[in-house]
């Protein structure tokens, strides 16, 4: 078996780390581009030939920006001691305003078009195939403000908004959890606390978790109180009420898509919660509790597999195989050539995320890879991400950017197929319910704690339009939301899980929560269709893909796949081929509780 590095190479995209030469190079020429953009924007009389030209130049700038500043993150992440990787963020990030400004009076010169010449133009072959991401600028652009007063906004937001998740990651890089004589970052003790398969360990970190994201409340308070703040601000500012408007704009789907969704499952829950139920059993509880909905369930002589990162890579890429070829080869090309930073060390920040690097057509994929069944199910979610970048990297530029609620069905599509086919090698009925509790975890967490996290962003929401909150208001809102969404069927909860997530500090894009449970339930449905056809698939996966960019969500699923979003039986069906897992655990299980 071929030996992998679990450390990701940086050098191939900018040489010399913090220190890199060839980033501050590439950070100049972007700052001349994006002034040669905004001149050419201003000359533009709305002609054909000017529009292309200025979408040539966009793509640079984008391209631009999005390497300088994946790269400033890929240094953060990996080490959050650099302080000098902060400062090359601080130096990316002082060019949003400039380049916002310039983006935006582009997308107010299109929406000034009269709607017959905009049809002229888009008469255009090339210009066509980018028509949807246009009439997108189009829409906006009729809501700006004036271009001072969107430039004031931009500019401070920077020290607003931005500014604030930046300090996030400070404060969540740094923390420090001791445990046995040691002292764990973030996401060694996160690691930890879900997956041993003591409960003692479990029940313990759990409590010094909880205390380590209180110690700090009112900072982490503040930082969300400032976050949401300037995003209901600015929403006002251009008459904005419906503070749901703009992630539903973001991923390019309905409410009454949205709603349908959350409702389905809401009507699904209790065949879950009797799953908890009886896991609970298993591990020897009387009731499920927070930190046991990651652990694993051992039963009689079985022990847990426990995969070395080249392990974790030869099963994913045999497996991958199976389903797309492309797949397999994409993820070989990751392992070979040292994308994925997984290594579990001290100092790395908590969490996992896959990024693209446009210039490179590359991506790079952080994680901390502990050896579990789960990690490694984590690990071929985030390559799943990177094969969907992959196939769209000769797309226009414009129709590459997905919406998260799609860019999420290619990940759990991935995961999907690793955890199948760990259940399909299993060698013992203890292994069987071992690996189906894994993939139930899945559900768990889209069905219940990421409702949670929906719940509780719109109770917040609602909330900090007439004020601030105290760190104690906001942990009742978390508490009342886990309530809710686990249907009451915890003994314990996680008040402080607000603090935790980094998924509410992220500053563009809000609500990054429901787009999981869209993508899971969406990815059911394809790889049941995958299942179906067989070898005729990839290419229809593929098509499907590559259309993430250039339509709704709604669009979407009637073109490939047939369905109406908007109607409850779509996603009742992704349900009932999980509730099928939950059939089996149940029954494989109920010898050993009576």
């Amino acid at each position: 078996m071929t030996e992998y590095r679990d450390v990701w190479d940086l050098e191939s995209i900018f040489a010399g780390g913090s220190s890199s030469a060839a980033f501050q190079a590439r950070l100049e020429k972007l700052q001349v581009e994006i002034k040669e953009l905004a001149a050419k924007i201003t000359t533009w009389q709305a002609d054909v030939a000017g529009l292309k030209e200025i979408l040539t130049m966009m793509t640079k700038v984008d391209q631009g920006l999005e390497q300088l500043s994946a790269f400033a993150e890929a240094l953060s992440s990996a080490d959050v001691t650099d302080s000098q990787a902060l400062q090359l963020d601080s130096q990316v990030m002082a060019l949003i305003p400039e380049y916002s400004q310039v983006n935006k009076e582009f997308q107010r010169s299109l929406a000034q078009i009269p709607a017959t010449e905009w049809g002229d133009i888009l008469a255009d072959p090339e210009l066509s195939k980018v028509a949807f991401v246009l009439g997108e600028y189009r829409r906006d652009g009729a809501n700006f403000l004036s271009a001072t007063e969107e430039n004031i906004i931009a500019q401070l937001k920077l020290d607003g908004q931005t500014a604030w998740s930046r300090h996030y990651d400070v404060l969540s890089g740094n923390l420090k959890v001791n445990y046995g004589g040691k002292e764990l970052s973030a996401g060694q003790a996160f690691n930890l606390m879900m997956s041993s398969k003591d409960k003692e360990v479990r029940d313990q970190l759990f409590e010094k978790w909880e205390a380590a994201w209180g110690q700090d409340e009112q900072l982490y308070a503040d930082t969300l109180n400032h976050i949401d703040g300037a995003r209901l601000t600015d929403q006002k500012l251009h008459g904005v009420t419906d503070y749901l408007k703009e992630p539903r704009e973001y991923n390019r789907l309905k409410q009454a898509t949205l709603d349908q969704m959350w409702a389905v499952v809401a009507q699904n829950k209790q065949p879950f919660v009797e799953y908890l139920k009886r896991k609970a059993q298993l591990l020897g509880r009387q009731k499920p509790v927070w930190q046991d909905q990651e652990a694993p369930v051992i039963l009689g002589d079985f022990e847990a597999k426990h995969y070395t990162f080249s392990q974790a890579a030869d099963f994913i890429m045999t497996n991958f195989q199976k389903f797309s070829p492309k797949m397999a080869a994409l993820a070989k090309e990751a392992f070979e050539g040292q994308w994925i930073e997984a290594q579990d060390r001290p100092g790395k920040r908590a969490g996992g995320y896959c990024s693209s690097f446009p210039e490179n057509k590359e991506s790079r994929i952080f994680m901390t890879f502990g050896g579990s069944v789960n990690e490694v199910a984590t690990l071929a979610h985030e390559l799943g991400h990177a094969f969907h970048s992959s196939v769209m990297w000769d797309l226009p530029h414009l129709n590459q950017a997905y919406a998260m609620n799609v860019a999420e069905t290619a990940s759990t599509f991935a995961e999907q197929v690793v955890n199948d086919a760990a259940i399909a090698s299993v060698t013992s009925k203890e292994e069987k319910i071992n690996l189906l509790d894994q993939k139930l975890q899945g559900a768990v967490a889209m069905f219940f704690n990421i409702h949670a996290r929906y719940i509780f962003e719109r109770s917040f929401y609602e909330a900090r339009q007439t004020k601030t909150l105290s760190p104690a208001e906001i942990s009742e809102l978390m508490v009342k939301a886990q309530k809710e969404a686990f249907a009451d069927s915890l003994a314990n909860w996680h008040p402080h899980f607000w603090a935790a997530k980094l998924h509410f500090y992220i500053d563009d894009v809000p609500f990054y929560n429901f787009p999981y449970t869209f993508g899971y339930l969406f990815s059911q449905g394809i790889y049941a269709r995958a299942k179906e056809v067989g070898g005729n698939f990839e290419d229809q996966y593929i098509a499907l893909l590559r259309d993430t960019g250039a339509m709704t969500t709604e669009e979407l699923a009637q073109k490939h796949l047939g369905v109406d979003l908007t109607q409850a039986d779509f996603w009742q069906a992704g349900i009932d081929t999980i509730l099928e897992d939950v059939k089996e655990f149940m029954s494989l299980t109920e010898e050993y509780v009576k």
